[in-house]
């Protein structure tokens, strides 16, 4: 009898403990916003820099449009002390990650930080295998809000499971913390990681290049175009609390101000996280005017959260659909070529519909009025056909309000 009450025992401990292997429930309820400090210092990284950043996002209107994150990338790391404990490198952040994290809760913002799967860092780094829970308890203890996970130099373990280790790490805190999966889309995270984290990457990593490929022999990173195609057959894998990520944002990092705002519209569209890459203290007016547009900054975070898909293609010209809460769509026109092309589309003959959110638009039967959400101005209704010229790498980016919206 006693052994049977043993076994017993024994079972619901490990029943309490699968129940408890979770997710964080609540998080990214919208796609998170925030900035990264990888694409534009790499290893150049130190606390000065993301104290730097923290300033300019509470004071530049971006934390008031909805910017929250400052995530610390690869190369903070210095080494584990002798009970495996990580530290921070002594010389780059001196006053150590739970003192920059109260730096930036002060400026009403939050911190993020990075690991790996593996042993080491994509930046040759200490990573956290076999570290998962110390790790975890340590970011915790420090008042890390977000940590994106990477995968080099995972020697060949199960993607799903790895991930998993660091998830159910995270929810033992009982910190609230954002977990961001970083496997380049490698093993289709977009089929099992919505239990697992709150966005996957999708693809390899982004660089400054609106229609181009740039080639490290063994690995690629991919232009604007190339990764906004591969979102296009998973967007069904999307919702609240569970994000594809195409990868972060590489406006004001050398593109023109035409393809950075291409690049960014279609982020929203995608209802792609809003992670800025660029130098927030240093960059110029028309950067800031396009990372701070309130009203494309709306598409993204719409509470329907649904990603947005190409409804049909002319010439260089590609047209997509978004649906919105509350009966409005979005709708995005992206040249995709250099040069300008001029767009005929007329709204009653269109049939736009979405099976996946039930959506339909009924352009035959209901008035929607325009709003162009870069110039911000009112474009008319969908009762005339609209007919628009859209500059080479640039988009007509337009919020279709419902009728019933305008009383």
């Amino acid at each position: 009898m006693k052994k049977q009450f043993l076994i017993l025992v024994a079972l619901t401990v490990l029943a309490n403990a699968a129940c408890q292997a979770q997710k964080i429930p609540g998080l990214a309820r919208t796609p998170p916003m925030g900035w990264n400090s990888w694409n534009k210092f790499q290893c150049n990284v130190d606390e000065t820099i993301i104290r730097a950043m923290a300033d300019a996002m509470a004071t530049n209107g971006m934390k008031e449009a909805g910017y929250r994150y400052i995530n610390i990338d690869d190369c903070w790391q210095g080494q584990r002390d002798a009970k495996g404990f990580i530290q921070a490198d002594p010389v780059k952040f001196p006053s150590g990650i739970k003192a920059l994290a109260d730096y930036v809760h002060s400026k009403g913002l939050k911190l993020g930080i990075y690991s790996d799967v593996g042993y080491q860092t994509c930046g040759s780094h200490v990573a956290s295998r076999d570290h998962e829970a110390q790790d975890a308890q340590t970011y915790a203890q420090w008042g890390v809000d977000y940590l994106k996970y990477d995968w080099c130099n995972h020697d060949g373990l199960e993607a799903q499971a790895a991930y998993t280790k660091m998830r159910d790490a995270l929810y033992a805190t009982g910190r609230p913390i954002v977990f961001s999966l970083c496997e380049w889309g490698s093993n289709k995270p977009w089929e099992w990681a919505a239990n697992v984290g709150q966005l996957w990457r999708t693809t390899t990593d982004i660089y400054p290049g609106f229609d181009s490929v740039l080639d490290h022999g063994s690995w690629q990173q991919w232009g604007v175009l190339r990764i906004i195609d591969a979102q296009k057959p998973i967007r069904e894998a999307a919702g609240p609390g569970h994000w594809n990520d195409p990868d972060m944002l590489e406006v004001g990092n050398g593109m023109s101000e035409s393809e950075d705002r291409a690049h960014f519209s279609m982020w929203c569209m995608l209802a792609a996280p809003l992670i800025s890459g660029n130098d927030l203290a240093n960059m110029a007016p028309t950067t800031l005017a396009i990372l701070d547009n309130k009203e494309v900054i709306a598409v993204d975070q719409d509470k329907l959260g649904v990603e947005g898909f190409p409804y049909s293609t002319n010439g260089n010209v590609e047209v997509w659909f978004k649906p919105l809460a509350k009966g409005d769509w979005a709708m995005c026109a992206l040249n995709r070529g250099k040069e300008p092309q001029t767009i005929t589309f007329d709204w009653k003959n269109e049939k736009v519909s979405d099976s996946f959110s039930k959506r339909n638009a009924h352009f035959s039967e209901r008035t929607y009025h325009l709003q162009n959400l870069w110039t911000k101005e009112q474009a008319g209704t969908t009762r005339e056909p609209l007919t628009a010229q859209i500059p080479g790498h640039d988009v007509l980016m337009l919020r279709l309000k419902a009728p019933w919206r305008l009383f």
